[in-house]
């Protein structure tokens, strides 16, 4: 059972996700502000929080980065639950941080997918950086590996978002500068990352490879 931090200045909010997600076989905590999700951080390690960004008077963003900055509770996984339209600063800004970004309203299995696909994407990068370990791939590749994995999925998810908020593919749709600018730099970022990702894997496959052939000689 996961235990999902629920943060919202709205209690009626919380309480309505609380409930999704006890329904869902999730254990949930609420926390009514961004300083209290702080100060249950102290106390807590959930596997998952869901935060909103507009909050006062420290919204999303900061309680996040403080999140982040915290190396006590900076790996914790966080999705952004929010009414908020993305903006390409945001994108750009606090991308590195989240796990997703979800927009309200949402079905009770929508939240569950968003939950799930955060939590398997984890598992599923720790079990093969596991595996590579014990391989000797070397750390510093293995951590490069794992934030690429993340970050190329996180990314994908947030131009989508992005091109769908300013109706990117309606060709009737003028973008400004700055807008058109952002997307063109995410699509690039995305695909270098991309041939990283898949160079990375490459040498993984090799170095096992090389120890599966050294065990059968």
């Amino acid at each position: 059972m996961y235990t999902i931090l629920v943060v919202d200045d709205s209690p009626f909010i919380v309480d309505v996700f609380v409930n999704m997600l006890e329904r869902g076989g999730y254990r949930a905590i609420a926390a009514y502000s961004g300083q209290e999700c702080l100060d249950v951080l102290k106390d807590v390690t959930p596997d998952l929080i869901l935060l909103d960004i507009m909050m006062e008077p420290m919204d999303g963003w900061e309680t996040l980065e403080r999140i982040k900055n915290n190396p006590a509770t900076k790996d914790i996984p966080v999705l952004m639950l929010t009414a908020k339209q993305l903006t390409s600063e945001e994108a750009q800004e606090y991308g590195v941080y989240i796990e997703d970004y979800v927009l309200k309203p949402i079905t009770h299995r929508e939240l569950y997918d968003a939950i799930e696909n955060v939590m398997r994407r984890r598992s599923t990068i720790t079990m093969n950086v596991e595996a590579a370990k014990k391989v000797g791939f070397d750390q510093k590749l293995l951590d490069e590996y794992a934030r690429l994995t993340k970050n190329v999925e996180v990314n994908r998810r947030l131009l989508k978002i992005l091109e769908t908020t300013y109706n990117v593919h309606d060709s009737q749709v003028k973008l400004s500068e700055k807008i058109s600018n952002t997307i063109k730099g995410m699509n690039m970022s995305i695909k270098f990352q991309e041939e990283r990702l898949n160079h990375l894997r490459e040498e993984l496959n090799k170095v096992a490879n090389i120890k599966v052939d050294e065990k059968k000689g």
